[in-house]
């Protein structure tokens, strides 16, 4: 059995048992989240409309943390000495998944 979680906007496909990194959420570390999916398969039953996916639930415990790629940026306008050099770093949310439901 496996679901398509939607978190950060992004989505992400789980099972019982696997660790994902996804957006920062409100919670500590070793809390439990619950997450609703937005697909879920569990061998050959698909469930994908709202009204299926009503009593359907992902719980997950938080691990950790984990940083994404550094991205390095640099703008420019030509001829008037205008530069800027700018980085980013994504943090995620290391979070295991303890339990997939029908409901």
């Amino acid at each position: 059995m496996y679901a398509v979680i939607a978190s950060g906007g992004k989505q992400t496909r789980v099972a019982e048992g696997e660790q994902v990194h996804i957006e920062l959420l409100q919670a500590e570390q070793g809390g439990e989240v619950s997450l609703r999916p937005v697909l879920l398969v569990d061998g050959d039953t698909v469930l994908a409309t709202p009204d299926q996916l009503k009593g359907a639930l992902v719980k997950a415990t938080i691990v950790g943390f984990a940083k994404g790629p550094k991205i390095d940026g640099f703008t420019y306008k030509r001829r008037t000495n205008q530069r800027r050099r700018y980085g980013h770093r994504q943090q995620y949310h290391v979070v295991e998944i303890t339990s997939i439901t029908k409901g």
